[in-house]
This record gives structure tokens, sequence and C-alpha cells, in this order.
């Protein structure tokens, strides 16, 4: 009989009672432990989402979950990467609702969710592309008088931006913030922000070009009369009618205003080089450039040919002093 009774019994029958005095102990450590309650944050975890899309909305992008367990389980919770997995695997352009519940947050056996917030969360996907922006310069105030701007150059001058297909066709451009241009008075470089909707500003973050600001004097036209022509390269008498001329000419406002002599300005030359009888020849005039200015511009000459009639050398005889009265020559 007592043969028997050992031969009923389970060959297993000590790996069992090891498996019970642990799931004894395992009970007491989670059930008779103290319960505690916490409120944790658990991140939104955007996994599988399509290359060709992107969420194109604000969305909130972690779960409050107040949840209660024993002491050492809500405890360790602080050291574990416990996120909210949201698949987006085989996703279309559009809008999707996501529901939050306890069974989709990977919490440890023992924890229980009391509440969480949000219980939805909704997602815009949108086309991702790629565009093209040309930066334009925006500009305040006045230069210093006498000056104007001549050109503004940006580095980068445009940006491609990666984004939402809706939002990324709402603008054709940036902008800069505005630059200040009051009392400059000579070029400079300076850094400027782009002026950035909330939408681009998501996207790119803060982003600076720099601005490199050129300026140009204001130029005024005014009539030089009575210029003295003077040969350029002197070898021989020449007789050169008329002997000045008249210049219309482009010069900066401020050397105009300051300059008494207007004549200094210029240089009027006639080539009598070479020139072996009467004849009709170009006026050659120059703008004379002042420091601190631009050059002056000529822009037209009157007349602008004159004639050069070449003289007759003077003859030996007109040079020698005549004799005396009553005195022999020789």
């Amino acid at each position: 009989m007592k043969f028997r009774l050992f031969q009923n019994k389970p060959k297993n029958w000590v790996l069992k009672a090891v498996s019970l005095c642990l799931a004894i102990m395992l009970w007491y450590f989670v059930v008779g432990e103290d319960q505690v309650d916490m409120n944790i944050q658990v991140p939104i975890e955007i996994i599988n989402l399509p290359a060709n899309l992107t969420i194109a909305n604000e969305y909130k992008k972690s779960i409050d979950v107040a949840v209660r367990g024993p002491r050492s389980v809500i405890l360790d919770l602080r050291n574990r990467n416990i996120t909210r997995p949201v698949d987006l695997s085989g996703a279309q352009p559009g809008t999707i609702v996501i529901k939050n519940d306890e069974r989709s947050i990977p919490l440890p056996k023992g924890i229980l969710v009391q509440r969480l917030q949000p219980t939805n969360i909704t997602l815009l996907l949108d086309k991702l592309i790629q565009k093209n922006f040309p930066i334009k310069a925006v500009t305040e105030g006045k230069v210093a008088a006498g000056y104007e701007v001549g050109k503004i150059f940006l580095d980068p001058d445009h940006l491609v931006i990666s984004g939402p297909q809706a939002i990324l066709e709402q603008e054709s451009f940036l902008n800069t913030y505005a630059i200040d241009l009051n009392g400059l008075e000579q070029g400079t470089t300076i850094q400027v922000h782009l002026n950035l909707k909330p939408e681009f500003f998501d996207l790119i973050g803060e982003t600076v070009v720099a601005a490199r600001v050129e300026l140009k004097e204001k130029r005024v036209e005014r009539t030089i009369k009575i210029v003295p022509l003077a040969e350029q390269e002197p070898h021989q008498p020449v007789k050169i009618v008329p002997g000045k001329v008249s210049v219309l000419a482009s010069i900066p406002q401020n050397l105009a205003k300051k300059t008494a002599d207007l004549t200094t300005l210029v240089e009027a030359t006639v080539a009598t080089a070479g020139v072996t009888e009467e004849s009709s020849v170009p006026v050659l005039v120059i703008g004379r450039t002042v420091t601190g200015h631009e050059p002056v511009k000529i822009i037209s000459v009157t007349p602008a040919e004159v004639k050069v009639t070449p003289l007759a050398p003077p003859t030996p005889s007109d040079t020698t002093p005549s004799s005396p009265p009553g005195e022999p020559e020789g």
C-alpha cells in the first residue's frame, strides 16, 4: 500500500511546491505591500510613420497618468523608459484619432491605472514636401542725407524647407525683420533674424541671415561751363578753337554742394600730336575722383570737337635781335 501511494505522487511535485512558495512570496510583496499613488508623464512615441508623410498639427506629446500600486513597483517606474507607442504604418494623408487607455501603455504587472489625460490624440497627416523660399530684406528708416540704398545682399538668400504641404504652400517667400537704416552713411553688414510665422518657426526654428547693405551717393547733373582745353602731349604750337567747352556731368550730390568751382572736378584735353594741318579733333573729358566720393561721370561735351590749327614755328630772323641804327651789321 505504501508502495502504491509513493507511485501515485507526481514526478514534478518538488517543482510545483517551489512554484507555490514563490507565488505566495510574490503575492505578499505585491498585494501585501503598501499601495501608493503617483502621477507620471508617459511620452507619446510615433513609430513607423511613412517617409512621405508628416504630422501637420500640434498635439500633446505626453499623457498624464495617475497610477496606484506597490511602493517598490511604483518607485521603480522612475527608472523605466515607458512610452505610449503609436504605430502609423500604412497611414494615409488625413485625420487620425488615437484612443488612449490602460491597455495602450505597457505598465508593469500590479500597476493600476486610475485615470489618464488626454483620452484621445488627434493627428493630422499631410504629404511631406520640400520647397525653396527666397528671402527678402525688409528695411525701415532713412539713410544719411546725400545717400541712398544701392543693394542689399543676403547670405543665405534662400532656404529649402521640408514640411507639410498644406503649410509650405501658404507662402512663396520669407521676410527678415526690419533692418534699421536710419542715419546710415556707409555700407555695413549685420545679422538679422527671419520674421517667421509660428508654423514655420516650428519647422526651422530661430534663423539668422547676414545682410550686407551697400549705399551709393545720390547724384545730380550739373552743366560746367567754360572748361579750358589743354593739349594731351604738347610738342608743337597749335591754335585750338574754341579754347573752352561746356560739360554736362553727373556729380555726387554732397560733392557738388561743397565744391565752389566745379571746373576742378573735370579735365578736358585735345590730342594734338600728329596734327599737320587744320583738323577737327575730338575733345576728351574725364571726371576726377575725390577721396570719400564716387567718381564724377561725364554725360556730354559741347562742342564734341574743336578745330586744331598747327602754327608755323618761328624763323631764326624772327628770333635774332636787330642791330641798333647807325651800327654795321655783322
